[in-house]
């Protein structure tokens, strides 16, 4: 199965997860918006306290990466709920916003900093 018959596969699987619940009422913009911002709190309460340079280590323990990886899970479906509600394509998006970081921080400026 390519990657994007995989994609295609997970958009229609969630489609009918919520279809099937009778959710869509409930996944509104704004509530798709908050839903998004409270798992990613979720992640990063998950990382809280620990220091920069102990959290590689920290996210390769079975558990806590475990943890990261429902975390992340949990924010990428509600991504692509919110994509799909709105109407346009997260990795369309994705492409877009990366040619235009590049645009915005040229290697030549950039490289090494982690300043604007």
């Amino acid at each position: 199965m390519t990657e994007s018959d995989r994609l295609s596969k997970i958009r229609q699987t969630l489609r009918e997860f919520v279809n099937d619940r009778d959710w869509s009422k409930f996944h509104d913009p704004k509530n798709l918006a908050m839903a998004v911002s409270s798992e990613a709190g979720e992640l990063l309460s998950e990382l809280r306290w620990v220091a920069s340079p102990d959290a590689d280590a920290l996210a390769q323990i079975p558990e806590i990466r475990e943890r990261l990886q429902n975390e992340t899970a949990d924010i990428a479906i509600l991504l692509f709920l919110f994509c799909d509600r709105i109407g346009f394509d997260l990795l369309d998006a994705v492409e877009n916003k990366i040619k235009m970081n590049g645009e915005h921080y040229p290697i030549d400026k950039a490289k090494g900093r982690a300043d604007r």
